[in-house]
């Protein structure tokens, strides 16, 4: 994927594109993400979870599902929230919003980056971009693209359809960009 490639298949300003383009294609092409398929979808994946790649924070409220993050709730124990205040201080960061203090501890080791010290560091391109792919090809999302089933990739990102339509949207888009 060339840079305007990029910038079309994500129908982002030239300034977002020149931001995000090169530790995308470093992360992509670390974690395999590298057919026209498995970049269209990539690109209209983390372009909805990121508000078209302008946010790499969850925004916080805290919303109800939010304040399930904290302990003693069942979701915190699944993301291993064990502190007061894990809930936000490890809230979604990255281009597909790793969440919980489990979560950053194993993308963290798998990323060579202390994430429980310094969960913000998701926040910034380099690893932004590289949790994103790193988590992707870990849950099996090349393989689920390759297949071109866009529903069950959204599930297995989002948990559920969440956001189905603009998702849909950004991956004709993406498609098209990729001439597919």
């Amino acid at each position: 994927m060339t840079p305007d490639e990029f910038q079309s298949a994500a129908a982002v300003s030239a300034v977002l594109a020149q931001r995000w383009y090169p530790a995308l294609a470093a992360a992509m092409a670390e974690y395999g993400i590298s057919t026209p398929g498995r970049i269209a979808a990539f690109v209209a994946q983390t372009g909805h979870e990121t508000l078209g790649f302008t946010l790499t924070r969850e925004l916080w409220g805290p919303t109800t599902a939010q304040r399930a993050y904290e302990p003693p709730s069942r979701k915190a124990a699944e993301l291993g929230n064990v502190q007061a205040g894990d809930g936000r201080r490890f809230l979604g960061r990255g281009l597909i919003q790793i969440t919980g203090r489990a979560n950053y501890r194993e993308c963290g080791n798998a990323l060579g980056a202390d994430l429980e010290r310094q969960p913000e560091l998701l926040e910034r391109e380099p690893l932004a971009a590289r949790s994103a792919a790193w988590w992707w090809e870990r849950h099996g999302c090349n393989l689920i693209a390759d297949s071109g089933d866009f529903v069950s990739l959204t599930r297995r990102i989002n948990g559920g359809v969440n956001g189905l339509e603009d998702r849909m949207h950004r991956w004709a888009i993406a498609k098209k960009a990729m001439c597919l």
